[in-house]
Parts: C-alpha cells; structure tokens; sequence
C-alpha cells in the first residue's frame, strides 16, 4: 500500500506539508498543495481514515441498530437516516439485532470498540441500562421508533398506543366481536403498546377485551411466524372473524397461511397490520393497515442525533411523537361491486 511517506518522497516534501494538505489545505502554499496533489493522484495514495479519526479522537460513522433489516419498514427508515448522514458528512454502518438482546449487545460493543460518533437504535428490550452507559461515555445516542420513557435520552416514535386503537376500532366498526391479535415478542415495547391500544379501544367502547381478543404470540415478527399462526388461529376455542397483526410482514404470513387454506379475506377472515409497508397496497387482497412516517422517523431521529453531537454542553434532549394513520385496503372492507381477489 502507498504510504505518506511515499507520497513525501515523490512530491520532494516533509511528512508534515503531506498532513498539511490531507488536514488543512489553506495553509499550504498552492504550488505546493498543487504538487502534493498530483503524487496522491499518480501514487494512488487512500488516506486510511480510521487510523486518522483514532489520531484525531473523532470518527466520521454513525451506528443504526435495527431488529430485523429484512424488514422493509426498517429499510425505508434507513433511507431517512441514510439521507441526513450523507447531507452532513457521515457514513452509516447497519446492524440487525434480531429482536435479539444478545445480538444487540454485541454490536453495542463492537461500535463502541471502532470509536463511533452517535448510534440510532431501535432497542430489542425495555432495558436502556447499556444505552445510557454509552451515552454517559460521550457517545451520542438517539432511539428510533421507540420513546424514552426515562427522559434520559433522545427519541423518535410513532404513538403505538394510538395505532392499536385505530387498527381495533376499524375492526370494531366493521362488527367483528371476536378478534385474534397475532404479535412478535411483548418485550418489545412497539408490540406491548400496539396491544395496549387494542385494549383500551375495547374498554371505550364498552366491552370486555377478554371476550373479544384472542393472544397469539407469534415469537418473531416475520411472515413465517405469521403462517405458522394460522394454525392456532383456526383451531382457537373461539372463532376470530378478523386478525390485528403487530406488523405487516405478520400479516402477509398470516394472509398466505389463510389463502393456502381456502379462507377468503376479508368475507371469512378480515386482516390488518401495521407499518403499511411498500407491499401491503400491491397484495391481493390489498392489506389495511397502520401507517407510520417511516422515512421521516429515521431523518428526524438523525437530526437529533447530529445536533447532540455538535452541541453537546447547550443540547436538551427532545422527544418526538408522531400520529399514527389508518388506511382502509380491501383486506378488511370490501367496496360496492369489489371483489377480494
């Protein structure tokens, strides 16, 4: 590999006028700069960045921790945090936990290890007791789709609670009495919350949310785990006539699982998730769902994160909200003269 000293050689300068340039160019004499620049460009010279942040005690990298990147609410979400790191300078490193606190942990770990400047996460548990230690060791961190109840760190999320409530009364309103909630891990709080907005939707209006919900914990949240629900779904004590499911990509499971057998949607089965995902208006029968500002979360969230790290001693911490949407799609009302499929 070209080194700085070759560079030094062939340009018939100090070591210290090559920093120069690579650092703080104005202060190079242009002739100077000029020849310096044209035996980086014919050595092939790459400047080894993370040695020089180590050096500089700065990094230019942003963190984002995610559940599932399969996930393409996660990958819209992304793109939000992608845009602004770009607009600013950084460069983002991707981490899928999983829905696992082990996974998590480990990459906690190694991003600290690489000196990295913020961390966006979505948190696999409702325990922040590592993301508050790294926060006190000067690493900036912002949570993404997920508030901060502690009010210790930034966060960006959607009104979960709400969105449980919208998806429930929809149903309501469509008359189903008897509905199963399929959902990941409860220990994730997105999916306790969705589950507390069903609850309290029912209260209000003036039912028993034991006679009406059917739990289905679906372990993971991906389509698998939604078709391997089904089965539980149809052989449950009492029978659901529509199906709440915490995400989209459990909802596509639990459709294909339905369709497989038989079930039309929404006559026999009516079906919601959330996140509406860039698929659920493409499906056939096209999914309802909960709209979250996927892409606004992971700008905003960045945002955040940014000014923290620029104005550490005057940055208060902010905590964003944003309201939840219902969108109606044929997998739970069927228009005049519409059909399903």
């Amino acid at each position: 590999m070209v080194s700085i000293r070759d560079v030094a050689e062939k340009a018939g300068v100090s070591l210290g006028t090559v920093s120069n340039v690579l650092n703080r160019p104005e202060i190079v004499a242009e002739t100077t700069r000029q020849r310096v620049q044209a035996a980086i460009k014919e050595l092939g010279f790459v400047r080894n960045a993370p040695a020089h942040q180590l050096r500089a005690g700065s990094s230019r990298y942003l963190g984002l921790v995610v559940l599932d990147v399969t996930n393409p609410f996660f990958t819209e979400v992304a793109r939000g945090v992608e845009d602004a790191a770009n607009e600013a300078g950084y460069i983002v490193i991707l981490c899928n936990s999983d829905d696992s606190l082990e996974k998590e942990r480990s990459y906690l770990h190694m991003l600290e290890e690489q000196r990295i400047a913020g961390i966006l996460i979505t948190p696999a548990s409702n325990d922040l007791s590592d993301l508050q230690r790294l926060h006190q060791q000067d690493i900036a961190v912002v949570l993404l789709d997920r508030p901060d109840q502690t009010q210790s760190l930034c966060s960006v999320a959607v009104d979960d609670r709400q969105g449980g409530a919208l998806a429930t009364n929809h149903l309501l309103e469509r008359g189903h009495r008897c509905i199963a909630f399929v959902s990941g891990p409860l220990s994730i709080r997105q999916c306790e919350e969705r589950r507390e907005g069903m609850y309290q939707a029912i209260k209000t209006a003036g039912l028993d949310p034991n006679q009406v919900i059917v739990e289905i914990s679906a372990g993971t949240q991906n389509t698998r785990a939604g078709e391997q629900s089904v089965e539980t779904l149809l052989h449950h004590e009492r029978k659901p006539t529509a199906v709440f499911c915490a995400n989209d990509l459990l909802a596509l499971g639990v459709m294909r699982g339905l369709l497989q057998r038989g079930i039309q949607i929404p006559n026999e089965m009516a079906l919601i998730g959330y996140d509406d995902i860039e698929f659920a208006s493409a499906l056939s029968p096209a999914l309802s769902s909960i709209r979250q500002p996927k892409y606004l979360l992971g700008r905003t969230a960045t945002e955040l994160l940014l000014d923290e790290m620029a104005n550490r001693e005057k940055h208060q911490h902010q905590h964003i909200i944003y309201q939840p949407e219902l969108i109606i799609r044929t997998s739970t009302f069927l228009m005049k003269n519409e059909s399903a499929f």
